[in-house]
């Protein structure tokens, strides 16, 4: 493919081109878009907690949390009101909790700048804890139908091939290029059918392996098909690098209860609950007895003494795969400071834990 300068590219699209894409997109759309529940109204409210949901996650995983979210939490005003332990038990499993965190406390700003409705323009919604172009974009063009554009993965991919862009789409000109391709793209009318539509065609049809080129609905105006370079262009996301990492996780016991403590801000996890956890040196459970016992102290205030290794979860978190080794210990002494305390592994289903810490919980 000869390679095509960033103003060749960037040249405007035809008329009659836009208003055939636009036509072609809306009329496939109306016959296979997905019935989702963020879709069945246009409260601004839930259109940004699915948005936020949905960033780096699949849709299948969302559909459970955004309904037990929203029924838990249905207004802004009752997000608002909530104990962020309560908003993290219900994110528990979802991943990336910072989402959380900073969806409660945009609610809050909403309830306390704003009477408690959504703004309806970006600029605003940009002052918002969370809430960045693509976020504002969505919202104010699905749940208030206004002129705004929209760029994430599947629409990145999706401008990528169909303008066939073979410069880095995730490079600030490829962002400049594509945003400005979102902007051009928007019709006069029905901007919240027709940006939702281009991330379903994204999400079902462009897809990032083995797209289905026969079924688009655009297959003719896509130029990277006409090239046939559609599995030659750049990756249009970046592929993180793994790093491995050995942890531990100790299960103190004290008489019927447990200890636990609640992860500091800047820590992963920032505001869940789990046992004493860290990045272990120490090779195999004897050696290891001595480094558990000082990090406990350290983290927790409290003495233990190690004792068996009770299971080993595999587990990746952002950019590390890790190996998890959880062992047992009983109490000899100390007493709790920071946020560590002791509790009935019962009453552990009332906290939000990680992952691990919930599966750790399941075993005891």
């Amino acid at each position: 493919m000869t390679r095509r300068s960033e103003a060749a590219i960037a040249e405007p699209l035809a008329a009659d081109w836009k208003r055939a894409f636009r036509r072609r997109l809306l009329a496939w759309y109306g016959k296979h878009a997905r019935d989702l529940p963020w879709r069945r109204s246009r409260d601004p409210y839930r259109v940004w907690v699915s948005e936020v949901m949905l960033q780096q996650t699949q849709v299948d995983t969302v559909r459970p949390y955004f309904e037990r979210f929203t029924t838990a939490f249905p207004t802004v005003a009752a997000l608002a009101a909530a104990d962020e332990q309560d908003v993290l038990r219900l994110w528990e499993g979802l991943g990336y909790y910072r989402r959380a965190r900073s969806l409660h406390a945009a609610a809050k700003q909403v309830v306390a700048e704003h009477d408690g409705k959504m703004p309806g323009d970006v600029a605003t919604l940009l002052t918002l804890p969370g809430i960045g172009r693509y976020t504002a974009g969505a919202i104010v063009s699905i749940a208030y139908d206004k002129s705004a554009p929209i760029l994430e993965a599947n629409t990145i991919r999706l401008f990528t091939r169909l303008v066939a862009y073979d410069g880095e789409p995730t490079s600030s000109a490829g962002q400049r290029r594509l945003w400005g391709l979102a902007e051009e793209l928007l019709p006069a009318k029905e901007v919240a059918r027709f940006n939702q539509a281009l991330m379903e065609l994204g999400a079902l049809v462009c897809t990032p392996v083995e797209p289905k080129c026969d079924a688009c609905p655009v297959e003719k105006l896509c130029r990277a098909r006409a090239e046939g370079s559609v599995n030659r262009l750049a990756p249009t996301t970046k592929k993180l690098k793994f790093s491995d990492a050995r942890e531990a996780a100790v299960v103190v016991r004290k008489g019927a209860t447990v200890l636990v403590r609640q992860c500091a801000e800047g820590e992963r996890w920032a505001g869940l609950w789990d046992f004493p956890r860290f990045a272990i040196d120490s090779e195999g459970p004897l050696f290891a007895k001595k480094e558990l016992t000082e990090k406990v102290a350290d983290q927790t205030g409290i003495t233990c003494e190690p004792g068996a290794l009770i299971t080993t979860i595999k587990h990746g978190v952002t950019r590390f795969r890790i190996t998890l080794e959880c062992y047992e210990a009983a109490h000899n002494g100390g007493r709790v400071r920071g946020s560590a305390k002791w509790i009935k592994p019962a009453e552990l289903s009332d906290l939000p834990l990680s992952v691990t810490g919930r599966k750790l919980a399941k075993l005891l």
